[in-house]
């Protein structure tokens, strides 16, 4: 069975960031609820019909943070706005039929990674919803990546192993050896200064993978870079493992669930979403035969 397998926190900050600050008569912010609301109303009506889970982190990730005590140290305080809608949000996932999917101390990202494994050893394809370049290394026959809408583009965007060496400049499987290289700023992981992207993409192109970097470093050019990268050895290393997902652990499949209109319809009440509502009965229409 086809899943679709969605970075909650990816794409309900993206939803937050690109709405302004709407709320309901009380003040409560909806802003976010608003575009996250519209993008569980898009995605289900994608490809259908497919099961969903959606992941969300639960305080830190255990095996970066003992890794890398200062992963994701740069990360600004989470807004309180954006707080107060997060609990609602995976409300809306429940009650759409979709499974939210969270387990203290685990990345959500290690998370998704797994299930989309665990769907595509047992024969189905899975579509992990999300921005994150990391989720690039899972990229293969059975496994995509849908991107959501950037700015003044409406379209959500597929990216397949072809997708990713254009846009990269590596195979999907040298992802992490390309970030390990490079580094993530987003993640607080520094690369090695002065290596960009291509720089990486042609080392990776020459040699393969970081191990083979290593030992070859006297052969690298620009040759300034020979003495860093032998004493980056460990950094190297380090790197990998952080940007490397984690797709051993146990995990559930995802199960194909209808929404619950009754619910939805009341929640939006409570909301104030009128444009929601009205979106949600076309969706029902559209996709169930059901009036709502």
């Amino acid at each position: 069975m086809d899943s679709f397998l969605i970075d909650g926190y990816n794409l309900g900050f993206r939803c937050y960031y690109a709405m302004p600050d709407l709320s309901r008569s009380d003040g409560f912010p909806t802003g976010a609820l608003h575009a996250f609301f519209a993008s569980l109303l898009k995605l289900a009506s994608m490809d259908t019909p497919h099961a969903t889970s959606v992941f969300f982190d639960k305080g830190g990730s255990a095996r970066h943070l003992e890794i890398f005590p200062e992963y994701k140290a740069n990360r600004a305080e989470t807004p309180e706005s954006f707080r107060r809608q997060v609990p609602h949000m995976k409300y809306l996932c429940e009650i759409f039929g979709f499974t939210p999917v969270e387990c203290e101390g685990v990345e959500a990202d290690d998370l998704l990674a797994s299930t989309a494994l665990k769907i595509k050893s047992s024969g189905g394809t899975a579509t992990i919803v999300s921005a994150d370049k990391d989720f690039a290394q899972m990229i293969s026959p059975g496994i995509r990546q849908l991107l959501p809408p950037k700015p003044r583009v409406k379209d959500w965007c597929v990216l397949d192993t072809v997708g990713v060496r254009a846009k990269y400049g590596v195979s999907a499987a040298q992802i992490p050896d390309y970030l390990a290289l490079v580094g993530d700023s987003a993640d607080n992981i520094p690369g090695i200064n002065g290596v960009g992207p291509k720089t990486a993409a042609k080392w990776l192109k020459d040699f393969g993978d970081i191990e083979t970097i290593i030992r070859r470093y006297d052969w690298l050019k620009p040759e300034k870079f020979r003495a860093i990268v032998k004493e980056s050895e460990g950094l190297l290393r380090r790197n990998l493992q952080l940007v490397t997902l984690d797709t051993a652990l146990d995990v559930e499949l995802p199960t194909h669930g209808r929404p619950d209109f009754d619910e939805i319809i009341k929640f939006l009440e409570e909301m104030e979403m009128k444009k929601s509502l009205t979106n949600l009965r076309n969706f029902a229409k559209d996709q169930y035969q059901t009036i709502i």
